[in-house]
């Protein structure tokens, strides 16, 4: 979004017909000055002032970027923001009144300014530069910042400075990156907290089960914050004689409060409009701003469908394509040189087939959010029928040879068969087949039965239903998923996709296969017979006797047929006959035994029988085949490298879709030729995400867990943000309102995200970290070497005490940040230091690392210092082992602790506080259940007990807290329910839904947390948690003087264990 200081000028001219005069939505960040007369606020990414009581706000910035977060000096004089015109959020300030901006910090973490110190000195922000997210200050002259409270794990945010010098905060996700999560009651909780910096003691202002949040403090030390303690929503509170006291009581949440620093006035948001409460009145009111907006989302955007195809179809005739591309509805001839695109209502398309009449569309397009079928000409003139109004998802269509009939699921739980005649759909089985993650539904080659999956104990069986009884029979009825069913081109087999011996939840279909299954016990033709074939007399020619004269055509029909003797593709109807008398012992592999494969497609073309798939079992992924051919041994061939590819037959030719491009495919040279489509065409972001909006709400209606939705009015959600979008005007507003409509279900593992062309970041820096800490008082003095990180390899001489002097012969100004000398356009290959040393200056030569690797190399050290503790409190008697999340990589490092440990040691703790979760908890809680049940010996040798790994016969403690979520919780519960041992720590996060998520017609994506997760007495896990055995939590003061009272207890009921 272009922006300019011209839109103030038309402002102060009286405006102009492209910028009406409105009372706005999605003002945001709103901050009073000290004598409560000023209000400046962030709108479509600028920052505005207007009087507090209203009028014609001026805009103040206009970078490229967003500026957020203001604050004004408690003197008035300077105004602190953060914007992200270099990619991520930097801290500035200006004055006031306009002049220069200057940037403060440089770091490529975000940087979010919260508030000034109280002699207008320091800006106090937050920061994940060196974990996820913690306080700093930074003068607002320049210098480096300081971080307040340290701790990796110490989450402090929103920090805001008390006359007395007193620090404010909170410390958990809930009132930070889950804000928006409403109703949330739990162990993670946001309190209201406070610090001392003079003598380092600590306070607790709240202690509410749910969310105290965004404290602000004026000049007599007054404290005003956000509660949802009344009424489930965010008012505002403050503290009358020490006691929590509510101000507020709107049905609808306030946001971001902060009050002037004269305490007689606190603004904030709410509805996306500001709102000011007078504290002596203790009246609310709106202040009416006027300002231009200009209407930049209503303007057409341009998009060509090359290489963006997201489905397609052939015309039978094979002379006509149609395809979808960014939901939007196009017909072309076969070549793609003349395209048109069908007329648009602003709705996504997703799928399209031709009718057999080679005229007529039949495609899937959203209405009031969900897939529905519509039909129309193909030649884009008439009126689009709608065909389903249903509120569930219409998807995965494939239709009979004959073009008569097609097959679809509808919601989650209907395969439905449409008549394309009538155009009619009738259901022919309801099952579990849920509305997403499906295999789609085909028919027999000879129409008869239709294929498909359904779920039984959340894995995936095979199905028919035989449509002259309406009979279902399933086919497979085994524990583990098998995927992506079709025919066999002759309808012997039915080829899938599968791993015979794992199940693919929770941790995924890990090394599938190709497997085809024989309807029937048939053999194989013989070659004896073949032989004996070559000697065979030829069968004499029967006379037509019904009619001895031949008609022209019959003549002209003989003639053509005897000038092209090229054998045609084989028409004749494949009668499907299936025993299902020892279907599962007629099941053989036949894709590679290495590697993963996935998405069957078979085809035949005379005698030639073709198997297409998905597979990387020479690297990296590409499409493949292979061949059968009577008395000639299979043969697998690479068809193209890259993506899957959705591959259509019309008339013995071939097309296949890969990668957003079509091309057309030859299958006797097993060669693709690319179809070169380009077309430009215009849609409206508006109309857009109007749409994303719906649709987001309807897929989550219809696959969220809980059908009560936590108690929340879905429906009522819908129509309370529906309010809101005409307000919109940029991809941010959007992304915030979408979010606080997820947020209204109180729910974990659920978010929208989006990223688009039409936000403005021109620039993006990453950080060179140097794998070295700093003095606090001296921020170019290393203090510490980081275990493992560049700094400590052999050949780079940096030593502690050495002071960075310059960064590749530029050198250092102290009085800018440090961030500034190591944060470049991309990460350096190596780097020059100069530094100081004794007095010398010397050079050294280095491999800077990512932030992102700098963290972890953090969060390993405070592991390796848990061991260090264990191994001293314990006399080296007790394994430990954390596991940062419930992921592939961490299961492995788990498992590495225990082969390197466990038979040494006799006791286990198994860490997993701060546990970001994942899906491997099966195997966790199998490895630690396993029991000795024999020993063996070599003659002369020690008896060994079978298992190798007996874990369950030691004492076993669990370390959780609140931050343990997701699948730790999950495995917290297994843990206690199969009595392994202890639990010590504090209850966990409340934060379990299996989650997966579905993307946008633009690319966007949201959550969709759709399983729950229940302990075998039915309790939720996302309302109950999982509480500890005993009862121990570590405090941000704890944490700060590096002392961890949970593994201490943990070791001291290990040891008392084993004196038993």
């Amino acid at each position: 979004m272009n922006k300019s200081i011209l839109t103030l000028a038309l402002l102060l001219a009286g405006g102009s017909a492209c910028m009406a005069q409105v009372q706005p939505t999605f003002l945001s960040n709103p901050t009073l000055s000290p004598d409560a007369k000023t209000i400046v606020f962030s709108y479509e990414g600028d920052l505005w002032k207007v009087p507090s009581t209203g009028g014609n706000a001026l805009r103040l910035t206009a970078m490229s970027g967003n500026e957020v977060s203001p604050r004004i000096s408690p003197d008035g004089k300077w105004l602190a923001f953060s914007a992200n015109q270099n990619g991520n959020m930097d801290v500035y300030v200006m004055p006031l009144e306009g002049g220069d901006i200057q940037q403060l910090t440089y770091h490529e973490s975000s940087d979010e300014v919260d508030s000034w110190s109280w002699d207008s000195q320091n800006v106090y922000f937050t920061s994940g530069r060196e974990n996820r997210m913690s306080s700093y200050k930074v003068n607002s002259k320049g210098g480096t910042a300081q971080r307040i409270i340290p701790h990796f794990f110490n989450y402090i945010h929103g920090m805001v400075e008390t006359p007395s010098g007193e620090l404010l905060f909170t410390d958990t996700w809930e009132s930070y990156t889950a804000a928006n999560r409403k109703r949330y009651k739990g162990a993670f909780n946001p309190d209201i907290k406070g610090y001392n910096p003079k003598d380092k003691s600590f306070k607790e202002y709240t202690n509410y089960i749910g969310k105290d949040l965004w404290p602000t403090v004026d000049k007599s030390g007054k404290i005003f914050f956000a509660s949802d303690e009344g009424n489930d929503e965010y008012n505002l509170y403050t503290f009358e004689n020490g006691r929590k006291t509510e101000l507020t009581n709107f049905k609808e949440s306030i946001r971001s409060p902060q009050v002037a620093a004269n305490g007689s006035s606190v603004i904030f948001e709410k509805g996306y409009q500001l709102y000011i409460y007078d504290v002596a009145s203790k009246k609310t009111t709106q202040p009416s701003i006027l300002l231009g907006r200009n209407q930049v989302l209503g303007k057409s955007k341009e998009f060509d469908v090359k290489g963006q195809i997201s489905n397609y179809d052939v015309s039978p005739d094979g002379k006509k394509l149609a395809f979808v591309s960014r939901g939007e509805l196009f017909v072309s001839d076969i070549d793609g040189k003349f395209v048109r695109q069908m007329p648009s209502s602003g709705e996504r398309v997703m799928e399209v087939i031709w009718l057999k009449d080679n005229k007529t569309l039949v495609f899937s397009q959203t209405f009031a959010g969900y897939q529905n079928w519509f039909s129309r000409s193909a030649d884009g003139k008439g009126e689009t029928k709608q065909l389903t109004s249903d509120k569930r998802n219409n998807r995965d269509i494939n239709f009979n040879k004959e073009r008569t009939k097609a097959v679809y699921l509808s919601g989650r739980d209907e395969v439905r068969i449409l008549d394309l005649n009538s155009l009619k759909s009738n259901t022919i089985v309801k099952d579990e087949l849920w509305a997403f993650q499906n295999s789609s539904p085909s028919f027999s080659p000879d129409g008869q039965y239709v294929l498909f999956t359904a779920m039984r104990n959340f894995e995936q069986d095979i199905f028919v239903h035989y449509l002259a009884n309406n009979k279902t029979h399933n086919l497979t009825n085994t524990g583990v998923s098998e995927t992506s069913p079709v025919f066999s081109a002759d309808g012997k087999y039915i080829y899938f996709a599968g791993n015979r011996t794992k199940p693919s939840y929770p941790m995924g279909m890990g090394n599938a296969s190709i497997f085809r299954m024989a309807l029937e016990n048939f053999d194989e033709p013989y070659r004896l017979s073949k032989f004996d074939e070559l000697f065979a007399e030829p069968k004499k020619e029967q006379k037509d006797t019904s009619n001895n004269m031949k008609t022209p055509e019959k003549d002209k029909t003989v003639k053509t047929a005897a000038a092209k003797p090229e054998p045609k593709t084989e028409t004749k109807k494949n009668v499907v006959s299936i025993d299902f008398n020892g279907l599962l012992d007629r099941i053989q592999q036949v894709s590679p035994f290495a590697g993963s494969q996935s998405g069957p497609q078979a085809f035949a073309k005379g005698e030639k029988q073709f198997l297409f798939f998905q597979s990387n079992h020479e690297g990296n992924f590409g499409l493949y085949r292979i061949t059968y051919e009577p008395f000639t041994a299979a043969k697998t061939e690479k068809v193209m490298d890259g993506g899957f590819g959705h591959i259509i037959e019309v008339d013995g030719k071939y097309f296949v879709l890969a990668q957003g491009t079509l091309q057309k495919y030859n299958i006797d040279q097993n060669r693709l030729e690319r179809v070169e489509i380009s077309s430009k065409f215009n849609r409206d972001l508006d109309k857009e995400f109007q749409q994303m909006f719906y649709e987001t709400w309807a897929n989550v209606e219809e696959n969220f867990y809980d059908p009560s939705f936590h108690g929340v009015d879905w429906e009522g959600i819908k129509q309370k943000y529906a309010f809101y979008l005409p307000g919109i005007n940029n991809r941010q507003d959007l992304r915030i309102m979408l979010n606080d409509m997820l947020g209204e279900l109180n729910s974990s593992h659920m978010g929208f995200s989006t990223m688009g062309s039409d936000e403005r970041k021109d620039f993006n820096f990453v950080s060179n970290e140097l794998g070295v800490t700093y003095d606090p008082s001296n921020p170019y003095k290393i203090s510490r070497i980081v275990r493992n990180s560049p700094a400590s390899r052999i050949g780079v001489d940096l030593q502690v005490g050495d002071v960075l002097v310059a960064v590749n012969g530029t050198k250092i100004d102290r009085s800018l940040d440090r961030d500034y000398y190591l944060t470049m356009p991309s990460l350096a290959s190596e780097l020059q230091l100069t530094v100081n040393r004794n007095g010398k200056d010397v050079d050294v030569n280095i491999r800077p690392q990512s932030g992102a690797a700098f963290k972890e190399l953090l969060y390993d050290e405070w592991i390796k210092g848990n061991r260090s503790k264990v191994d001293q409190m314990s006399g080296n008697r007790i394994a430990y082992s954390h596991m940062k999340n419930m992921g592939a990589g961490e299961l492995n490092t788990f498992l590495l602790d225990m082969a390197e440990q466990e038979n040494n040691k006799d006791a286990i703790i198994l860490d997993l506080r701060y546990n970001t979760g994942g899906n491997v908890h099966d195997e966790v809680l199998r490895f630690l259940s396993q029991k000795p049940y024999l020993q063996w010996q070599y003659r002369g040798g020690k008896k060994s007990p079978q298992s190798n790994f007996a874990p369950a016969a030691k004492p076993i403690v669990l370390l959780i807290n609140e931050q343990s979520l997701s699948d730790a919780e999950m495995t917290a519960a297994g843990f206690k329910e199969l009595k392994l041992g202890k639990i010590i720590g504090t209850e966990t996060y409340r934060w379990i839904i299996f989650t997966s998520g579905k993307g946008l017609v633009d690319g966007s994506f949201y959550r969709l947390p759709s399983w729950g997760c229940y302990t075998l007495d039915g309790k939720d896990l996302e309302l109950t948690g999982v509480a500890p055995d005993i009862a121990v939590k570590n405090t941000t003061a704890d944490r700060m003087a590096d002392r961890d009272p949970q593994l201490e207890r943990a070791v001291q009921e290990i040891l008392k264990d084993l004196k038993k």
